[in-house]
């Protein structure tokens, strides 16, 4: 059987599109529901336990079954009506689906740029089974009606659709939310991100409330003291653009004042976005008392300088900005000893009009789920800073254990949620399902095609032949 092929012990039963999750598989939509699915001679690769090899995974009822070296199809066929789809991931890598727990659909407010279904579909395109979302929407997610309604949309997706919400009542930094009852409603977790918090007194009082209701923080830290333009770094991208730009400390001393509140009061802390080497250095040296605090890079930021700026224009503006060669670096470095443990997208969507204005009154931000994980293949792994597992630990196994969510790991018994990819295929970012295309990546040609994305036991990605 050819990778990729559906064994005929399944053609005709159907594979888990359908009218709930409409993405590109049209042969299975068009034939029906799935019961039990047989990922054949795949490349195992679980972060969580170190688990890698060549297994057979037998899923039913949104659980995985089994993982052995070997699983008759024989033995299953007829179980269920003789609905066994069996995938050929021969040469193939199958990892837990990848979790994000930084991505912005625009839902509600912006839904012309992003909205929670089209978000959902890139996010499978890209091997993502589970997201976390941002609060800065409009109404802004600070009261739990407005939460509930995010979230029962995203149970409409074929996805695991999470969100935060905010720290401050419409993200002004001046009161605390009600934590407590937004947690009750379905919050994994809270943040203002989009805005920095300028008040000690808040920053403290956000660490005490987060600690007693073991849930996680995620902070934006941009000082707006140190930024004249933002989106563009202060040196050499600003100084071709003519204008100002946001100096490195806007970043440094926000994360000097969060690291240092953070001490002794047990929250649960990430540092979103990092873009200088300075403040990686200051969390690495602060993880060694404090096991609490937890840093994110996005792929751009590991991938990109500032030199982007002056080749694609308002598609390298973002927030915090693209910085030098040597913060590139110094942020792989952090993900390879562990100071920096999250990869998150920062999927911002802007519509094609918005990126067209100019530098100054463009909006920031870049779309990132269709290419995460081929970035981080192409950048870290082809290049000899992390391995496979290394990359998946930090794009599945950790976010999803800072955001206590169930995922991010294969084993029996646990979620069947997993992406099937060739490490090495080439494929071409030049359409994606996100409503937007604002990406310094689009048209090229990069490494990791995902054939398959599985999520509930229930295929909701399946690449075109």
């Amino acid at each position: 059987m050819a990778p990729g092929v559906v064994s005929d012990v399944w053609k005709g039963a159907g594979g888990g599109c359908g009218k709930r999750f409409p993405v590109r598989c049209s042969y299975w939509k068009e034939n029906g529901g799935q019961d039990m699915l047989l990922i054949r001679s795949g490349y195992v690769i679980d972060p969580g336990s170190g688990m890698e090899g060549v297994r057979d995974i037998l899923v039913d009822g949104g659980k995985i079954l089994r993982i052995e070296d070997r699983i008759s199809e024989k033995e299953w066929e007829g179980t269920k009506g003789d609905k066994l789809r069996v995938i050929d991931a021969k040469g193939k890598v199958v990892a837990p689906g990848l979790v994000d727990v930084h991505v912005h659909f625009r839902d509600p407010g912006f839904t012309y740029k992003e909205d929670i279904f089209s978000g959902a579909k890139a996010a499978a395109k890209g091997g993502f089974t589970t997201v976390v979302l941002m609060a800065n929407t409009k109404p802004c997610v600070d009261e739990p009606d407005t939460l509930r309604a995010i979230l029962e949309k995203g149970e409409r997706t074929g996805i695991h659709v999470k969100s935060c919400a905010n720290i401050t009542k419409g993200m002004k930094g001046e009161e605390l939310t009600d934590m407590d009852a937004l947690g009750k409603a379905g919050a994994v977790g809270f943040t203002d991100d989009g805005i920095p918090l300028r008040k000690e007194d808040v920053v403290r009082a956000a660490m005490a409330e987060a600690a007693r209701l073991g849930m996680p923080l995620s902070f934006h830290e941009e000082n707006p003291a140190f930024i004249e333009n933002n989106g563009v770094n202060k040196g050499k991208a600003s100084a071709y653009l003519g204008i100002g730009g946001s100096d490195r400390q806007a970043e440094i001393t926000m994360v000097e004042r969060d690291l240092a509140l953070a001490e002794g009061t047990g929250a649960d802390i990430s540092i979103q976005h990092i873009s200088t080497r300075e403040a990686v250095e200051r969390i690495r040296q602060a993880r060694k008392a404090n096991p609490h605090i937890h840093a994110e890079a996005t792929p751009h930021h590991f991938t990109l300088t500032e030199d982007a700026v002056m080749e694609y224009g308002t598609l390298a503006k973002m927030n915090p900005p693209l910085r030098e060669e040597e913060d590139r670096l110094a942020i792989i470095q952090g993900l390879q000893d562990g100071t920096v443990d999250l990869i998150a997208t920062d999927h911002a969507p802007h519509s094609r009009e918005e990126k067209n204005r100019s530098f100054t009154e463009a909006p920031s931000g870049i779309i990132g789920l269709e290419t995460a994980l081929a970035l981080g293949i192409r950048e870290l792994v082809e290049k000899g800073y992390l391995t496979m597992a290394q990359l998946l630990r930090c794009m599945a196994w950790n976010p999803a254990r800072f955001y206590r969510l169930d995922a991010g790991y294969l084993a029996e018994g646990g979620p069947a949620d997993l992406v099937v990819f060739d490490r090495e295929e080439k494929w071409v970012a030049d359409s994606f399902e996100s409503k937007s295309d604002n990406s310094p990546f689009l048209g090229m040609e990069l490494p990791g095609a995902v054939y398959y994305t599985v999520c509930d036991g229930k295929v909701v990605y399946q690449k075109e032949r």
